[in-house]
């Protein structure tokens, strides 16, 4: 093999330090993800006619759903021995900042908040579930991008060895044989997909039912998980020797539920758009009967 074809990747993490706190680049781009889905919600809200003032709420709960989410599934889906054996793995659960967020577990804490968020503020604003869902999936696509290239700064979540010019001998982890890049696999997958639902948003709201964007985006982003996670390392040493490992088991659910969701927005037909509730008319103003005054 040609060395030189290889890209030697050894980029430090942390951008810059105020005093001992190290910003990092995989959390900026985090951060970023959810700006930018801000702003794509403020277009889907203005387009649809639904309050701007709700944007708030939700950028709040999705943040806190993420995170939570995230660091559970990692702990309780890929590393339970050690976060429930000791009460020192017991109290690293809850600082998030020593590493390890799934992106699994950020999926079901997002499913759980948005049912919460339409509930309470669904009804008065003329959206529901499979409606918030629909909206959210296209932001996810995006900050999922970002996550995934975070993921690169940081080093970690790569393949397996590759002879192919584009792999990446990373060097801060002390490889020296080139891996997969599989971050930047499924940022490009991510993106390509957000670009996509974004043209169906854009083009074929009006004709496509409420639940089509949400089946798309389960089957698209779990099915490219899937496939690319064939060619990840094992995360864990429990994976070794198994024919699916635990992100590809993770995502089979999802995939099937996307499936579902398909045929059931399809059956139903009901519009994707949402349908604010029409202002209260004003009152008509009773005749009043009083005598007129005598000149």
């Amino acid at each position: 093999m040609l060395d030189f074809l290889f890209v030697h990747w050894n980029v430090d993490p942390v951008i810059f330090h105020i005093g001992k706190l190290g910003i990092r680049w995989y959390s900026l781009l985090f951060i970023s993800g959810f700006i930018l889905g801000w702003y794509i919600f403020k277009w889907f809200f203005k387009r649809e006619g639904v309050k701007t003032e709700l944007l708030d709420p939700l950028l709040y709960t999705l943040l806190i759903a993420t995170i939570v989410g995230a660091r559970l599934g990692h702990c309780f889906f890929y590393q339970p021995d050690y976060y429930l054996g000791s009460w020192k793995g017991f109290w690293e659960i809850f600082q998030p900042w020593k590493g390890g967020l799934a992106s699994h577990g950020g999926a079901i804490a997002l499913l759980l908040a948005m049912w919460w968020f339409a509930r309470h503020y669904g009804p008065k604003n003329g959206f529901d579930y499979l409606w918030i869902m629909d909206h959210l999936c296209i932001a996810v696509a995006f900050a999922g991008c970002f996550i995934r290239l975070g993921n690169l700064f940081n080093s970690e979540i790569y393949g397996d060895v590759t002879t192919l010019p584009w792999g990446f001998i990373f060097e801060r982890n002390g490889e020296t044989e080139p891996k997969h890049p599989t971050q930047l696999y499924e940022a490009g997958s991510y993106l390509l997909l957000g670009l996509f639902m974004i043209l169906m948003y854009w083009k074929k709201l009006d004709r496509l039912p409420r639940g089509s964007f949400f089946g798309v985006f389960l089957v698209g982003c779990f099915g490219m998980r899937f496939i690319i996670e064939f060619i990840k390392e094992p995360q864990v040493g429990f994976e070794e020797g198994m024919l699916f490992n635990m992100g590809q088991l993770l995502s089979i659910p999802f995939i099937l539920a996307g499936v579902a969701i398909l045929i059931y927005a399809f059956y139903r037909r009901i519009p994707a758009r949402a349908i604010p509730p029409e202002p209260p008319k004003p009152a008509k103003k009773e005749p009043t009967h009083y005598a007129k005054p005598i000149k």
